[in-house]
């Protein structure tokens, strides 16, 4: 059944608003969260009221019509808080933006409304158990069935995938990959949680396998074989933007957290905040804020303006800002020495943290090829 579109979108919470919730409600949990490997359904539901799954949709289809710079510094200020609550906020965002930009009327009116509030939580299922997130890779595939579609495969590594509700399905069909919407509960659908993970431990990631997957006509977005540059290459754009700017986040957590320990922790005859070497790492975290901040800027900035050079300078902010988060969270667990490998501090979970943003939505090697190879066709021109 077609749901309409809600008259009227959701009010995002103020910046002052969203910085109080994340101290408040995010910052004294998110070790326990870690712990657990999970996030609880009330926060789940107390970012619905604050409006922050999705307020870049237009009020018409239940958001606020929020800007991508803004959003930046939405996923920043979750991210300063817990990594996992801003990786659920990722992936909610690609597969949310999906069906707003490429979605059917339909497809729009079915699940916009769900998504906008977070009743509905929207899963990426793109990367495949033996070949990650190689799009030209066999895998995962639709076959025409009447006028529908039976789905086979497996995808690994999904994000929220324990708690979704909408998975965003990339296969192969005849002509090419393709994105299909496809309800989390219907038949032939299993979800495996996958436990023990290193980083963004509460992310509920789960394996997803689809055994004969039966979806209708209007769970294909757009026309077969389309996916791979428009669907996948825009969503995996906005994850890497979200990435980024959630890194900024820890590195801001990173440069708090130490402050505040050297400022109340004596060695010999002075504060440990005194000696050159600590000042010389906080310093570099102060750099390494800043810059990664100004690049997360100008890449929503350029979103804002519908340039596509914020293609490349999504992959320059979340290459930057990825590895100055891993950097200033090695120096976090050095300065808090012992202290810094217990639940008794973030350093440890804000380490472990940093380096899944370096592996996903584009690995640094990856994205050195990248950046390195448009700096070649620049020259080339």
């Amino acid at each position: 059944m077609t749901v309409p579109l809600t008259a009227t979108g959701a009010t995002l919470a103020s910046p002052e608003e969203v910085r109080a919730f994340v101290d408040t409600e995010i910052v004294p949990y998110a070790d326990t969260w870690d712990q657990d490997e999970r996030l609880p359904a009330p926060l789940m539901a107390r970012m619905g009221e604050l409006g922050l799954w999705a307020p870049f949709l237009p009020p018409a289809a239940g958001g606020s019509g929020t800007s991508w710079s803004a959003l930046g510094r939405l996923h920043e200020e979750i991210g300063r808080g817990c990594s996992s609550v801003r990786s659920f906020l990722t992936v909610h965002t690609m597969v949310t933006w999906t069906v707003q930009r490429w979605g059917s009327d339909a497809q729009r009116g079915r699940w916009l409304p769900g998504l906008a509030t977070g009743e509905i939580l929207g899963a990426f299922c793109l990367t495949e158990p033996g070949s990650g997130s190689d799009a030209a890779a066999p895998g995962t595939v639709a076959t025409p069935a009447g006028s529908g579609w039976v789905i086979n495969g497996e995808k690994k590594w999904m994000t929220a995938g324990q708690a979704a509700g909408l998975l965003l399905v990339f296969g192969q069909t005849e002509t090419g990959m393709s994105a299909f919407l496809v309800d989390a509960r219907a038949p032939g659908v299993e979800i495996t949680p996958i436990r023990g993970v290193m980083g963004t431990r509460a992310g509920m990631l789960a394996s997803i396998a689809l055994r004969d997957v039966r979806v209708g006509p209007d769970a294909l977005i757009g026309p077969p074989g389309w996916a791979a540059g428009t669907v996948m290459t825009g969503a995996l754009d906005l994850g890497r933007y979200s990435v980024a700017c959630g890194c900024v986040g820890i590195v801001q957590a990173c440069l708090d957290a130490c402050v505040a320990y050297t400022s109340g922790r004596r060695v010999r005859d002075g504060q440990l905040s005194e000696l050159q070497l600590i000042r010389r790492k906080i310093s570099d975290m102060v750099v390494g804020v800043r810059a990664a901040r100004l690049l997360c800027a100008e890449a929503g900035r350029l979103k804002d303006a519908d340039d596509p050079a914020t293609i490349m300078a999504t992959w320059v902010a979340k290459y930057h800002a990825s590895t100055a988060a891993t950097a200033a969270a090695s120096d976090a667990v050095q300065i808090h020495g012992a202290n810094g490998f217990t639940a008794d501090h973030p350093a440890a979970r804000l380490f472990r943290d940093s380096k899944v943003a370096e592996v996903i939505e584009g690995s640094t090697e990856l994205q050195q090829i990248t950046i390195a190879g448009e700096a070649y066709r620049e020259v080339a021109r």
